[in-house]
């Protein structure tokens, strides 16, 4: 198969699915068939407005790093993985050489390939895509009783393992997570995981907060109906902020306690942003960023293949790959959706 059908952003508000021209397989690359595919916050963000964070589209670039598939084929130089096998697909790949990879921060590489990223011109391709290349290294492969749609979700709960780690022990502490969608939900399975104490998850929509309490959220509070409601419980020992906003920002550094921890999850929109930051020296905060994963990524999709975390009771609905644009709109209302993934 050296054709595919991806779903290509080109600019704010205009994802197609187009037919895409992959060529011979590599001999040090694997062929993968789309099984699943879930729609993250970032790639939203590529949808609405051509670019997250800092990472501009210059570029048609095929969306989608939260993937699962199965192998189709392998090139010639490749061991280990054979055609059949189902794999959770890590779309992050560091060099291995430069600093920040030598000192055990692989998630920090300096010369990172990390799958539907606008990050980098050329553009790095994702695997919204009915067939796809990677690595060997990156095909993580995963037991029959697993779900290809769990599978994809290893992602964003990596994600989330991480931003735990980065908080340091939680045993028994209290934990508030500011944003309540997908990856917030994930920061609350995977604080409850480490063993934290009471925890409160902060929103401003019904839907997912309504999750978050299924899920075992102690207490959930919305914003959209008490505007003070986070700055009248104790104030928790360590605030994930999940939200990607300035005031979810603000409002973790505002509510966490005395000499606690604020742990930036969320991605912020480009350029300087309003905050207290005299807080963080007055309160005598540790404010920490939390950025992508690392070894997260195999201790997810063990997770999940152990049945420790039901990744899928999250996913509110799924669509075929080529309805894409539909699935996105969908994912965009909060109202109707809390995770939509996208499938075969």
């Amino acid at each position: 198969m050296n054709t595919a059908r991806a779903a290509t952003i080109f600019s704010a508000e205009d994802l197609r699915v187009v037919d895409r021209d992959l060529g011979a397989l590599a001999p040090g690359l694997v062929r993968i068939r789309f099984g699943a595919g879930g729609i993250c916050g970032s790639d939203m963000h590529y949808f609405r407005h051509g670019k997250t964070g800092d990472y501009v589209v210059r570029e048609p670039l095929v969306l989608g790093h939260e993937i699962s598939g199965i192998v189709d084929a392998v090139g010639s130089d490749v061991t280990g993985l054979e055609p059949g096998t189902r794999v959770a697909v890590n779309p992050f790949r560091p060099c291995g050489q430069c600093p920040r990879c030598r000192e055990g921060r692989a998630n920090l590489c300096e010369n990172v390939f990390f799958m539907g990223s606008a990050s980098k011109n050329p553009h790095m391709q994702g695997g919204f895509s009915s067939y796809f290349d990677t690595t060997p290294g990156q095909c993580v492969p995963v037991p029959d009783h697993v779900a290809i749609e769990a599978a994809a979700l290893a992602e964003p709960l990596a994600v989330c393992l991480h931003a735990v780690k980065r908080a340091g022990d939680l045993t028994s502490k209290s934990v508030a997570v500011v944003g309540a969608g997908p990856i917030g939900l994930f920061t609350l399975l995977s604080a409850q995981l480490k063993g934290a104490g009471r925890t409160t998850v902060v929103d401003m929509a019904a839907a997912p907060l309504a999750f978050a309490s299924k899920l075992g959220a102690d207490e959930v509070i919305d914003l959209s109906k008490d505007a003070d409601g986070f700055s009248k419980i104790t104030p928790p020992d360590v605030v994930f902020e999940v939200s990607g906003t300035p005031q979810g920002l603000s409002s973790a550094i505002q509510n966490v306690r005395r000499g606690g921890i604020v742990v930036q999850v969320g991605n912020l929109a480009a350029g300087p942003l309003p905050i207290p930051a005299n807080s963080v020296m007055s309160k005598e905060l540790d404010l920490r960023g939390s950025f992508r994963f690392d070894v997260e990524f195999a201790e997810a999709v063990g997770l999940i293949s152990q049945g420790k975390v039901d990744v899928l009771s999250i996913v509110t609905a799924r669509r075929p790959l080529t309805e894409a644009p539909d699935a996105f709109r969908l994912a965009l209302d909060r109202s109707q959706s809390v995770k939509v993934v996208l499938t075969a």
